[in-house]
């Protein structure tokens, strides 16, 4: 049995350790604070994973320079193309969790899980969300030369030539393709699906008329349908501006639910304090009239949300497309 004095100085020393411990825990708040007051100190760099002109690159570069105007470090938006947005999404998921390596995914980052078998990275840990930025409209475009005018004459004409038209989609897994196949499994017919590197390509190659259609960001395909080079048949939500263009349900697709959204992320594991920092800076410049104005011209809304709400989005959805993967025959490679 240990002695009287043994006992007291053994629970004095667990109690000093406690202590430390405690003392350590309640240090880190304030750390954190220390952390997000000298924030930025240096050039921050956004990883946009897909090639420019797509709704998360157009975020990004309306974004950087006001950030410097409020910061005067340098924002540099870094387009890393590759693996329907893995290869630039690793980059940031791998980076120092500092803030100053960011991430401005689109809608696609939800389907990784559903697409990929082995990611390099856990998109529900090793990214954090920001906040949303911008919440567009896909939109349903076609090639003149294709005839359909209408998404029930597109229907009727994929119904009278199963496996014969093929969609365009800016790579496996992105929110271009998951748009595409939820307008496909709703509409119950049977098309081909034509994986590009990015939206660029994939809008060259159905002005071509060499896939009958296209489903990227309202935002990405406009200047081209105000010249007339393509038809725009639906969009998904409705957008102001664009009241002549009917929405997926307007057009008998009820069940219709997939909107192109970007949204800031961070490594896992980044403070805190500077997480709700660039949250509170960057809603102040999606609030700003000039700002606001851009976006609602590129068929798209500033949607500011709170780091949360911007989780909870991305969880639901990650849901969603691995239902509408395991239904389209979509196998995790």
């Amino acid at each position: 049995m240990p002695s009287h004095a043994f006992r007291t100085r053994w629970t004095t020393t667990i109690l000093a350790a406690c202590g430390s411990v405690l003392s350590a825990f309640a240090a880190l708040p304030a750390q954190g604070a220390d952390e997000a007051a000298n924030y930025p100190a240096r050039p921050i760099r956004i990883v946009v994973p897909y090639q420019t002109g797509g709704l998360p690159d157009i975020a990004a570069r309306l974004i950087a320079p006001k950030l410097f105007e409020i910061w005067k470090q340098p924002v540099v938006v870094d387009n890393r193309v590759g693996a329907g947005g893995i290869i630039g999404l690793d980059v940031v998921a791998k980076a120092n969790h500092d803030g100053y390596t960011l991430a401005m995914p689109s809608s696609g980052y939800a389907t990784l899980p559903a697409i990929s078998a082995q990611l390099p990275f856990d998109p529900r840990k090793d990214l954090t969300a920001i906040t949303l930025t911008v919440v567009g409209a896909y939109a349903l475009v076609a090639p003149p030369s294709l005839g359909a005018k209408s998404i029930k004459e597109l229907i009727a004409l994929a119904l009278s030539k199963p496996g014969q038209l093929n969609f365009a989609s800016a790579g496996i897994g992105s929110g271009t393709h998951f748009a595409a196949e939820l307008f496909k499994d709703l509409a119950k017919i049977d098309v081909v699906h034509v994986a590009y590197r990015g939206i660029p390509d994939g809008l060259t190659d159905t002005i071509a008329g060499r896939v009958q259609f296209f489903m990227p960001p309202l935002a990405s395909a406009t200047p081209l349908v105000k010249d007339g080079k393509l038809l725009a048949l639906a969009v998904s939500r409705r957008v102001a501006g664009y009241e002549s263009i009917p929405t997926m349900a307007e057009s008998g697709l009820r069940g219709y639910n997939w909107d192109a959204w970007s949204g800031l992320m961070a490594p896992g594991r980044t403070p805190r304090a500077i997480i709700n920092k660039l949250n509170r800076e960057i809603t102040r410049i999606l609030a700003l009239p000039d700002i606001k104005q851009r976006i609602v011209a590129l068929g798209a809304d500033s949607a500011p949300s709170t780091p949360a709400e911007f989780d909870k989005l991305i969880a639901e959805q990650i849901v969603m497309t691995t239902g509408l993967a395991r239904r389209a025959g979509i196998q995790p490679q």
